[in-house]
């Protein structure tokens, strides 16, 4: 199963869309106050220093307290009193407060830095400290380490704190972004649902709506955009089946007017007196009828006036069977248990008739069976023809088209008995396939829905 990344809904996508500007919002926030911490960091260990520092080459200048190794917080050794190895440098703070002095007038030669984080120590660690002028630096024991030469005169010491990262900032922004989340996205997807429920009630109703079928309107609610497009559904769905309506009206106006005239020229053809030649003028308005049958079927489809009903869809198909075999067709029928359906059984009756009729004009014979899945019935009429060009599948269910293109009545009607056909089925929710079978023949399916 695919797991979409994206999500469909309204309500899925604009929550998606408010958590990631969330998050990116706290993301830099995030960036900021890290930038913020990490200056204020660096002020708090230079700028103290440097002013300290000043103040104590100036009293050991004008009022002669020498800087010793072992008092006070600036002292002097005689080397650098930072091990080349085993603490953390940062040169950052070397270079802001060399700064920082040349703006008092300063000047010092090499500047060192060393940070040892807090670990458990002895009386002999402690003492070491001390005299190397390391203090204690925060509450969390860090303390960064700063030696500054004066060349010719040794080095100054002097620690100053230094903050740890620790968890207590990552926390205390994780708690904020959890407090925008279920402050703005609760109310957010709350809002939407409500936006988004009449958009559904309209799907529903757009997916319900049968022309013909007596349906309320749909409650017109919602914001003033959502309002809008349900008033227009409900006066679109009015004008729709006005308009079918009306093409029903003129279907029975056209059946009527081109039928009266094709039934008097039935009865002027009884008195031909050539056999001949009255017997193809007989097929002649019979074929005409049929087409025009199809023609009115076709168009009608979408409004039947036959409601569904429940059937036995085998005793459907071994009907239709029966009669083309009254005819003297080479049609057969594999019996089938019963099978209850609900549909409409004259339309059904037509499709399956109409895909006999094209296997026994292009097939010579077809063999008709009724095949039940678990989910689904098939129709399957399978000819003896030489099958369907494969690129030529989809254009046979056109109307008006054949892959034979005389227009010979002998061969065929005008095109319409697969498009009626598969508008039948799919009114009912099915499907038809036409499949080549190996070895010669083609067999054409109607799935329907169980």
């Amino acid at each position: 199963m695919r797991v979409r990344p994206w999500p469909r809904s309204l309500a899925g996508q604009m929550a998606l869309l408010i958590a990631l500007a969330l998050f990116v919002a706290q993301a830099i926030n995030f960036g900021l106050i890290l930038r913020d911490r990490t200056e204020f960091r660096l002020a708090q260990a230079t700028r103290p220093v440097a002013t300290r520092i000043a103040d104590a080459l100036e009293r050991e200048a004008h009022a002669g307290r020498s800087l010793t190794a072992n008092r006070g917080r600036v002292r002097r050794l005689a080397a650098n009193p930072i091990p080349p190895i085993g603490y953390e440098r940062h040169p950052e703070v070397a270079a802001e407060l060399r700064r920082q002095l040349a703006d008092q007038g300063v000047t010092v030669g090499q500047i060192d830095t060393g940070l040892q984080p807090a670990t458990p120590e002895g009386d002999a660690d402690r003492d070491d400290r001390r005299r190397a002028g390391i203090r204690r630096g925060d509450r969390d024991g860090a303390a960064l380490l700063i030696a500054l030469e004066q060349p010719g005169r040794g080095w100054l010491t002097i620690t100053a704190p230094w903050p740890q990262p620790g968890w207590r900032l990552l926390i205390a922004l994780l708690s904020q972004t959890a407090i925008l989340y279920i402050v703005v996205l609760l109310p957010v997807l709350w809002i939407v649902r409500r936006m988004s429920r009449p958009l559904r009630d309209l799907r529903a109703a757009a997916e319900r709506f049968r022309p013909g079928e007596p349906s309320p309107p749909l409650p017109v609610r919602g914001p003033d955009d959502v309002a809008a497009l349900i008033t227009a559904f409900n006066a679109l769905r009015l004008r729709v089946t006005g308009m079918l309506d009306e093409k029903d009206r003129m279907l029975g106006a056209i059946g009527h007017d081109l039928r009266t005239p094709l039934a008097a020229l039935r009865v002027r053809i009884e008195s031909v007196e050539d056999d001949t030649d009255r017997a193809k003028m007989i097929d002649t308005v019979a074929e005409m009828n049929r087409t025009l049958d199809d023609i009115l079927s076709l168009a009608r489809l979408g409004r039947p006036s036959e409601p569904p009903t429940d059937v036995d869809l085998a005793a459907l198909v071994d009907a239709v069977v029966e009669d083309f075999r009254d005819l003297g067709c080479e049609v057969s029928f594999v019996e089938a248990d019963r099978l209850r359906m609900r549909l409409r059984p004259s339309l059904m009756r037509r499709a399956v008739r109409n895909l006999i009729e094209n296997a026994v004009k292009y097939g010579v014979s077809a063999e008709v069976r009724v095949e039940a899945g678990a989910k689904t019935v098939a129709i399957v009429v399978a000819d003896q023809g030489p099958g369907i060009p494969e690129d030529r599948m989809g254009d046979v269910f056109d109307a008006f088209t054949r892959l034979e293109s005389s227009r010979n009545r002998e061969t065929g009607g005008i095109g319409l008995g697969l498009a009626l056909a598969q508008a039948i089925v799919r009114e009912a929710g099915g499907e038809i396939r036409l499949v080549n079978r190996v070895g010669g023949g083609l067999d054409a399916i109607i799935e329907l829905p169980r």
